[in-house]
Parts: structure tokens; sequence; C-alpha cells
């Protein structure tokens, strides 16, 4: 199963730190200006970073898998 994680643009990322101040569980810090995810396994994908992110530098993705069912 793949880890879902926040993907982050650098080139739109300002380093405003509003990420790594929101993160509820501390996944996100702030390193030379740059936003990096330092604990990818601790993330519970909140998207409170993406909800906040004043640049869009932060997206969410979400995978959307259909059931296959059978009618009846």
């Amino acid at each position: 199963m793949k880890l879902a994680i926040p993907e982050i643009d650098l080139d739109k990322c300002t380093g405003c730190g509003d990420c790594v101040e929101l993160c509820p569980l501390d996944v996100v810090a702030l390193t030379n200006n740059e936003v990096t995810i330092v604990k990818p396994e601790g993330c519970s994908y909140c998207t409170d970073c993406e909800a906040f992110c004043p640049s869009g530098a932060i997206k969410c993705p979400f995978e959307i898998v259909l059931a296959k069912t059978e009618i009846t």
C-alpha cells in the first residue's frame, strides 16, 4: 500500500511556516526556508496544511477507488 503524504511544490512555497504551525502531528518542518515532510509515517492526511497554505504550494490528492458491485 502506498503511503499518502502531502505533495509540496517548492516553486510555490514561500517558506512562511503556516503549515508547520498548523500540523497537529509535527509531520511538516521548515528547513532553510523550504517545507519538508519529516515524518511521513506520522501523517494522518488531515489536509490542514493544504487548506491553510496561502500560496497553494501543498496538495493532498486523493485516489478514488470504485468497488465493483453486483447487480441483482
